[in-house]
């Protein structure tokens, strides 16, 4: 395990190098300078000068990626050039609207996804396979931004039962929850499709193995054999799946966090690409693939727990 455990550590790194130059010289060419967008178009030459010696945009793009880098690694994430405040203050702001929401969306997810993949595994060409098989295909093919609009409508304008978008802070977390609710159901249904649809598939190939004609031999009923073999088995691929839907609902919930008005990251990025804040821009998305790529080894790790096989192959 400590081998494993190491040659995926060693991939890690390659991964965040990799990672930081890819997204400093994609946002390094996107259109537009931003001293001339803060000073406007009638700026002086001497000004606009000045201003981007202060931004320090008049390095050389290796010496600004290596000062970037290092900024990184001693948790400095640089100033924002248009809200005037360290990065680092903006994602701890932003961050506890964005995390909770993920995590939020998630729990909800998982709790749709699993009971309705094993029932539909379990009862494999019944008419409530059907129905089901027929709601995830629905969820997945509808974007979240249309389950956002058609809760609000509902729950916020008809039932008044939530509001129509804010976030109040967590002086009252019950008020946070509720004002998160909307929001990560609309970004939970979609996932809860994909992972029930992925959950179904990899239960009824594991029902086909001879693993589980044996159990069954050996006088295990049916329901047994699925909680006690089948379901463990079939977890790998569904972690997979877990995996990259935690990055998904943390890095991509950019139009649901417009649409709610919440002050996350994803809101965050927008505003500071429309105001081509690339210093803010590099460091959040930086930290999201640090996130994703954190999450994908935690991944890797519970692979091995649950397969021995891999521990071995390593």
């Amino acid at each position: 395990m400590i081998r494993y455990t190491l040659g995926r550590l060693t991939s890690l790194v390659i991964s965040l190098f990799v990672a930081s130059i890819v997204i400093f010289a994609v946002i390094e060419v996107i259109p537009g300078d931003p001293a001339a967008f803060m000073l406007g178009v009638n700026a002086r030459p001497d000004t606009l000068a000045a201003l981007r010696a202060e931004m320090g945009l008049d390095q050389p793009l290796v010496l600004r990626y290596l000062d970037w880098v290092t900024g990184l690694l001693r948790g400095d994430f640089g100033q924002s050039w248009t809200y005037k405040t360290p990065v680092a203050e903006l994602i701890a702001d932003r961050i506890w609207v964005s995390l909770p929401l993920a995590i939020y969306a998630l729990i909800l997810s998982t709790l749709l996804a699993f009971p309705a993949g094993i029932f539909a595994a379990s009862r494999r060409g019944s008419a409530g396979d059907v129905t089901i098989m027929g709601a995830t295909q629905l969820g997945v093919a509808i974007p979240n931004f249309w389950f956002a609009m058609i809760l609000v409508l509902i729950f916020a304008i008809n039932l008044r039962w939530f509001s129509a978008g804010g976030f109040p802070g967590w002086d009252n977390p019950l008020l946070a929850l509720q004002s998160l609710t909307l929001p990560a159901i609309a970004l939970a249904l979609p996932q809860a499709a994909i992972l029930a649809r992925v959950m179904r598939s990899s239960l009824l190939d594991m029902l086909g193995e001879d693993f589980i004609r044996t159990a069954r031999a050996k006088g295990l009923t049916a329901r047994q054999a699925l909680w006690r073999h089948a379901v463990r088995n079939a977890l790998i691929p569904v972690l997979t799946i877990i995996g990259l839907q935690f990055s998904f609902l943390l890095a991509g919930g950019i139009i649901i966090e417009q649409v709610f008005f919440l002050p996350g990251l994803g809101r965050l990025i927008f505003q500071s690409i429309s105001a081509r804040d690339l210093i803010v821009v590099e460091s959040v998305v930086m930290l999201l693939v640090f996130t994703v790529i954190i999450v994908n080894f935690a991944v890797d790790l519970a692979y091995a727990a649950v397969d021995p096989r891999l521990r071995r192959k390593a």
